[in-house]
């Protein structure tokens, strides 16, 4: 009997998106009426989120080194996944309103950083499933 540890990876990955969508412009917002100069949207526009994001990448990699809890890696790994899905509802939503009628808003693919941190951290959630029935069909055996 092998336990493989690949969950530990996905978690890797999923903190490291997560921090760089800190980093990259959520949108570009142009007002083609005053023609000013295109805006970039950032996690530093949204402080508060940009706390909650640095929150959940601290989360996920925590979850790393859980591993002799698996039910505690499982539970901060869940939470994890809900907090990012509330980031990229409340980013995009914050991103699209409170702007004049006539700008123009483009959504940048960082959100992609978040779906991609999101099926990460949804496939280290299968893999410590699989290594709790692994270590529950060892017992059994025992």
């Amino acid at each position: 009997m092998v336990i493989q540890r690949w969950q530990s990876v996905w978690l890797l990955f999923a903190a490291i998106l997560v921090a760089i969508f800190c980093f990259v412009p959520v949108a570009v917002v142009s007002n083609p009426a005053t023609e000013l100069a295109a805006a970039n949207l950032t996690m530093a526009n949204f402080p508060v989120l940009a706390i909650v994001n640095g929150l959940v990448a601290v989360l996920l990699f925590i979850a790393i080194f859980l591993y002799k809890n698996t039910r505690l890696q499982k539970r901060v790994t869940l939470l994890s996944m809900l907090l990012i899905c509330v980031v990229a509802v409340v980013t995009l939503t914050m991103a699209l309103n409170g702007h004049d009628e006539a700008a123009r808003v483009e959504i940048g693919g960082s959100v992609l950083l978040l779906i991609g941190a999101l099926v990460f951290s949804a496939m280290a959630y299968r893999g410590i499933r699989r290594d709790e029935k692994l270590l529950r069909a060892a017992d059994r055996l025992r």
